[in-house]
Parts: C-alpha cells; sequence; structure tokens
C-alpha cells in the first residue's frame, strides 16, 4: 500500500480540472474543504426542490417551486432604475407575473419576446393578491410545431451546503462532470451482506445520493445512503483492524506470576470483588500472560472499582522483576492512587512512588536513580513520567487512566519507555458502543457494569433556580452537621475564561452565607498547582463546600462529600452529569445531587435531567446522551486521534458501525495481507477513504 492506486488517479485529481472552475471558484470550494473531485463527489445534497409541472398556478399553495408553460403576453419597462422590470404572461388559466430586478432590456427581449412561449420554473408567490415569480430559475423555449421543449427543466433538483462565493447551478454542473470521473471499483463488500442489505454499487450509490427525489432519499434509510456509511465505517474498522493485527504481531513479555500476592491483597481488601471485577481482572491476566503484546482498554462507570483491578494487574507485572507505571492527569489523582496502592503494596513488600512536574533537584533524581535501579516497582505520576529522563530497569505495565486527558504524542512517548511492554487503557466515563468501536476498534475492551456491594444509590433530585435560597440553608445544615458539598457552576459558554467568572461570582455569593474559610473555589483558569491546593484543601475537610467548573469532573475521592449541586444542570450533557454527580456518594454516608434548572424547564429539557435522575446506570445515561446531544459532543478532541465521518452518524447507524466491526475483523482474520480479490477491493477502498494516513495513528489508542 506504498502508493495509491492508479484506478482512483482520477478521483483526486484538482478541481481545476473541471471546467467552469477557475482559481477563484476553487478557493471559494476550498471553504467548503472541496479541492479533489472525491471531495465534489463526497459532498452531498442536504436537500432538493421539486420542480413540480402544473397547468396552471391558480390552486397552487403559495409559495410553492412548479414549472409551468406560459405565453408571453406584455412587458412592463420601470420607469426608474429601482423599480423592477415586469412581464406578464398567462398559463392555461390565468395571467400572472415574471419579476426582474436590476434586468437588461435587451436581454429579456430577447429571451421572452412578446407572443412567444416558454416553460419556466421557479417559486411562486402571491403579493397584493396577484400570482408572481421573482426572476424564474429556468427559461425554456417551446418549439410551437409538436410543443416539446428544445431543454428539459429537472423535475427534482439536489440541494448543496454551499458558502458564499458559491451558487448550487455551478456545483451543480461540477457534481455532474465529477460524476463522469467515476472509475468502475470492484466490491469490497462480503456479497452475501451486500444482497441481504440490498445496497446497489458503489457507483450507482454515489449517482443516486446526487440525485435525491424524496424526504426519503436525502436520509440514511435510503439504500444509496446506507451504503455509503456503511463504506465509511467499513473503511475506519478495516484501518482499526489492521493497526489491531500490526499491534498483535509484536511479540510481549508472557507475565504469568503474582497469584499468591494477588490473593493476599484480595483477602486484606474487606470486601469481595464483584463478578465484573473478576471477569475483567481474567481478561487482563489473560493478556499479560499471552506472548503478544496487551492493548486493552477498561471501561467502569464512577465508583465501579476499576483502581483496585489496575493495582492487581500492576502487582502482576511486578513479579519476576518488572515495573508498571500508571499515568494520571491530575496531582491530586496521582496522590489519590497514591494512597490506595501504598497501603495495599506495603502488604506485599512493594515500593510505589510519585513522580510529578512538583519533583526537582535532588529529590526528582533520587527517585530516577531508584527507577532505574528497581528499587521503585510501581511509578504514579502526571505527564512528567514520560519525560526523557525518567528510565525504567524492566517497564512491563504501561496504565494511563483517563486517555482522552493525554495527547497521541504523550501516550506514545511513555508506551515506548517499555519495550513490548502490555497497555491498559482506563476510563470513568462510560463510552456508548457505537462510539468505543469507532474509537478504540483496535484494542480489545473490558467493561466493568457492577458497584462494589454496599455502595449507595445516590438520590438525585430537580429543584428550580427560584428555590435557591432554600438549598442554600439547607446546604449550610448539612454543612454544621459535618457534611461536605460541591457547587458546579454553569457553562455560560464554551469558555473557560467565561465559565471562571460565573463561579467567582457563586463563589463570592455562598461566602455570605459560611463560616470564613468554609467556601473553596476551582476552576480551569487557575495553574495546576492553585487546583490542587484547592483539591488537597477540600479533601482534608479545610473547606467544606467546594465551588467549581466541570474541572472536578474527574477528580479525587472525597467519602465525606455527600452533597452535589449543579446549577443550570439543562446546559449540561447528560454523561457529564452523571460523571458530576459521581463525585459524592464515595463513601458509605448518603448522598444526594440537585439539578438545579433555570425557571421555567422545557419539555425536552426535562426529559434530559429525567433521564438522570432515573438511572444511575451510566452506560444507558451515555446511550440517551448520544441520541440526544449526538457523537460531535461527546467524541474528544481532535488529538485523541478519534473519528468524524462524513456520510455516517452514529447516534443512528449504531447497529451498521457494528456490522461493520464484525466483517473488517472477519475478513482481517481470514485475509490478513488483503491479497484477495475482495481484499485488494478493500485496499482501494483504504486508499479511497484516506485511511491509509491513520494506521500508525490509531495503533496507538
Amino acid at each position: 500500500m506504498a502508493t495509491r492506486p492508479e484506478i482512483l488517479f482520477p478521483l483526486f485529481t484538482s478541481t481545476l480540472n473541471l471546467k467552469g472552475v477557475g482559481e477563484r471558484t476553487a478557493k471559494n470550494l476550498e471553504r467548503i474543504d472541496v479541492r479533489r473531485v472525491r471531495d465534489v463527489l463526497f459532498t452531498l445534497p442536504i436537500s432538493y426542490i421539486d420542480r413540480k409541472p402544473v397547468e396552471s398556478v391558480t390552486n397552487i399553495s403559495t409559495p410553492s417551486v412548479v414549472q409551468v408553460e406560459v405565453e408571453i403576453i406584455s412587458h412592463h419597462k420601470p420607469v426608474k432604475a429601482s423599480m423592477p422590470y415586469i412581464i406578464s404572461v398567462q398559463d392555461s388559466a390565468c395571467v400572472f407575473k415574471l419579476i426582474f430586478f436590476r434586468a437588461q432590456k435587451k436581454y429579456l427581449e430577447s429571451l421572452l419576446p412578446v407572443g412567444s412561449r416558454k416553460m419556466i420554473s421557479g417559486k411562486v408567490e402571491m403579493f397584493d393578491g396577484l400570482f408572481q415569480i421573482v426572476h424564474p430559475d429556468y427559461v425554456v423555449p417551446i418549439n410551437t410545431i409538436n410543443q416539446k421543449t428544445k431543454h428539459t427543466i429537472p423535475r427534482h433538483e439536489p440541494i448543496y451546503p454551499l458558502t458564499q462565493g458559491l451558487n448550487q447551478k455551478l456545483f451543480l454542473k461540477t457534481v455532474r462532470q465529477s460524476i463522469e470521473f467515476l472509475p468502475i471499483l470492484k466490491e469490497w463488500i462480503d456479497k452475501n451482506q451486500k444482497d441481504r442489505a440490498g445496497w446497489p454499487s458503489w457507483n450507482e450509490a454515489i449517482e443516486k445520493a446526487h440525485a435525491p427525489i424524496s424526504e426519503l432519499t436525502l436520509s440514511l434509510e435510503d439504500l444509496s445512503r446506507e451504503r455509503l456509511s456503511y463504506d465509511e465505517l467499513f473503511s475506519h474498522q478495516l484501518s482499526l483492524a489492521l493497526a489491531r493485527l500490526n499491534y498483535r504481531s509484536q511479540k510481549g513479555f508472557s507475565t504469568k506470576g503474582g497469584k499468591v500476592l494477588r490473593d493476599k491483597i484480595i483477602s486484606e481488601l474487606g470486601y469481595s470483588l464483584t463478578y465484573a471485577q473478576e471477569k475483567v481482572l481474567d481478561e487482563i491476566l489473560s493478556d499479560m500472560a499471552a506472548p503478544i503484546r496487551m492493548n486493552r482498554l477498561l471501561q467502569g462507570d464512577v465508583g465501579s472499582g476499576k483502581t483496585v483491578v489496575a493495582f492487581l494487574a500492576l502487582v502482576t507485572a511486578t513479579s519476576d522483576g518488572g515495573q508498571g507505571v500508571i499515568m494520571a492527569p491530575t496531582e491530586i489523582l496521582v496522590h489519590q492512587h497514591f494512597e490506595s496502592f501504598s497501603k495495599l503494596s506495603n502488604l506485599i513488600g512493594l515500593k510505589v512512588e510519585i513522580l510529578t512536574s512538583r519533583d526537582t533537584g535532588r529529590n526528582r533524581q533520587n527517585k530516577l536513580n531508584a527507577l532505574y535501579k528497581n528499587e521503585v516497582q510501581i511509578l504514579i505520576g502526571t505527564h512528567a513520567v514520560f519525560q526523557k529522563d525518567v528510565i525504567f530497569s524492566n517497564l512491563r505495565l504501561v496504565i494511563i487512566d483517563e486517555q482522552h486527558r493525554f495527547g497521541v504524542k504523550q501516550r506514545e512517548e511513555l508506551i515506548n519507555k517499555g519495550f513490548l511492554a502490555d497497555i491498559l487503557v482506563m476510563t470513568a466515563t462510560p463510552i456508548p458502543r457505537s462510539l468505543a468501536l469507532a474509537s478504540y476498534g483496535d484494542m480489545e475492551i473490558s467493561i466493568i457494569t457492577e458497584k462494589p456491594f454496599g455502595r449507595k444509590p445516590i438520590k438525585t433530585v430537580l429543584v428550580s433556580n427560584k428555590r435557591i435560597s432554600e438549598v442554600i440553608e439547607k446546604l449550610s445544615l448539612a454543612v454544621k452537621k459535618g457534611n461536605q458539598a460541591y457547587w458546579v457552576c454553569p457553562l455560560v459558554e464554551e469558555s473557560e475564561i467565561s465559565n471562571k467568572i460565573s463561579a467567582e461570582v457563586r463563589h463570592a455569593s455562598l461566602l455570605k452565607s459560611f463560616d470564613k474559610g468554609a467556601v473553596g473555589l476551582v476552576h480551569g483558569q487557575m495553574s495546576n498547582r492553585e487546583k490542587d491546593e484547592a483539591m488537597e484543601a477540600f479533601v482534608s475537610g479545610a473547606t467544606k463546600v467546594l465551588v467549581a467548573t466541570t474541572v472536578i469532573e474527574v477528580g479525587v475521592d472525597v467519602p465525606n462529600a455527600t452533597i452535589m449541586v449543579i446549577e443550570r444542570a439543562e446546559g449540561f450533557g447528560l454523561s457529564q452529569l452523571h460523571q458530576l454527580r459521581g463525585r459524592v456518594g464515595r463513601g458509605n454516608l448518603a448522598s444526594h445531587c440537585l439539578l438545579m434548572y433555570e425557571h421555567p424547564l422545557s419539555e425536552v429539557g426535562y426529559k434530559r435531567l429525567n433521564t438522570v435522575r432515573e438511572t444511575e446506570d451510566g452506560f444507558e445515561i451515555a446511550e440517551q446522551d448520544l441520541k440526544m446531544r449526538g457523537a460531535g459532543d461527546l467524541i474528544g478532541t481532535a488529538q485523541s486521534g478519534r473519528p468524524g465521518f462524513l456520510f455516517a452518524n452514529l447516534e443512528t447507524q449504531a447497529d451498521l458501525m457494528e456490522v461493520a466491526h464484525t466483517d473488517a475483523r472477519k475478513l482481517i482474520f481470514e485475509d490478513p495481507k488483503l491479497q484477495s480479490d475482495r481484499g485488494r477491493a478493500a485496499r482501494v477502498l483504504l486508499w479511497l477513504m484516506e485511511k491509509n494516513k491513520v494506521v500508525k495513528l490509531l495503533k496507538i489508542g
């Protein structure tokens, strides 16, 4: 796959090779990311015009686009340049007007001579009780001898998403030219799958997608559009499957020890692992025991017990002289992991150490020396752990916590510190199945669906902002009883500065209702050190109420925090509300989450918030969030390597993603080098969808 297949050359030629496209038009096309013939063809219509043929405009509902045969009755030339040029025409039943502004007299006299018959098309409107068409879209001559038009007016005309400087007629012309460039491509879809679905060929699908004749043909349920969506999803899953194959072909350490140590840790926990924890741990241990590198995603809802599973995996990695590292996004989370791990590691004689940006000078060097000599078996840190001078003696397992908080390059640098080290990526953000396949299809996926025994449910209530004084009063009483609370401020807009302002305003107002020093503040505009200090004060109990923006969404365990107030909750995504709610209920105390909304709440707003109130299942909430908000808000930033799609829609085509995932893995299993006829066709698809560029990126996870 070193070079693009020759059969695709016509599709990757510049739009400048199309008639009517000059430098200026090409620059305008670039504004909608159209640079090549392929891009023209991949820009599908968003609507269409139905130019319904009628005998007369008399009985139509206005405004309405029609085509109608007329006779030119008279021209009414404007007295002033600012006035319109009016032409009276008659159809089979009535007289109406054609209106032209800033028109050229000679041109109109030539185009629409009195007494001639024309087929015209445009939007019929009613003005001052009379029918009119302003600037008809089409004026076609009729041969009066046989009553046939010399040119045909299309019944249906596609409408494209364009920008300033482009018009529909010009773009439609470029589309029609581009279709002439279509090569005949061999089929990459399994024949049985294609027949079951009833999909057309790729060429036919492209052509039909550009010729909508109804609302159905514009929808993703249309067979042509569904076929194109499948092709896009299949090419993406094929890339992931190839990356997975490449990764799994790399030899790795076979780590099988540690059972005695794991059993000792589990016996000291004070509780039994859930069935889901045991299942996931078995999957991880099986991967680590295999002679190939592990590349696994561990999903677990908030409070599901991922940390214990991660520690048991790290204990396994340290058997036979190995080391493990866990990278977390914040220093406060690093310290939380350290406290959890230290209590357990002391039982079995493992040395656990922290490395953050706060470590400098001799202190840092001592830690690095101990790590290099294998005197430290488990390292926990922030981005500081992938710095060049951090050298491990025998790194066996890399764990990345909340990996979407790190860039691809950062993750890759950490992974490369261990020769063939196993990789475990963790996230507390429940991901809908379709998004998980889109983002992590190259990885094996484990999910912890249960919560540890004894964890009390969080009571979630909806509260109008008109009752804010009542909320503050009850919050004050709870604090006097020794409880702590979070108060999350609204998402004013996608700006940390605006959110910071809203947090500061709420912080100032709450200071009036609580003792001095009882109310803390944390927001995204603070430095890491300031945020950590604010969180540490809350964790220690020095502050009782923490006013915050969403920076606390993935945070620390504060067992004494039993109340979560989320202001203007209707402005948050459902998954985000669920993550924020998960900051309380971490201990054995009864906890509450108050979703405070701005009155009045819309019906849709109520439905969304009620979803969070009715369930604590993060995966169910994530699926509902995907349907209500769309993938754009759920999929992370570009640095995460997650995809966007031209044709496919993950909200409504989750089943199609599942089919594409299965088909791609099956093809790679049967034809890992893509050398069969279908395999070679699939290679062409990868080039067509430009997936050749992302294989290396995707294997990072």
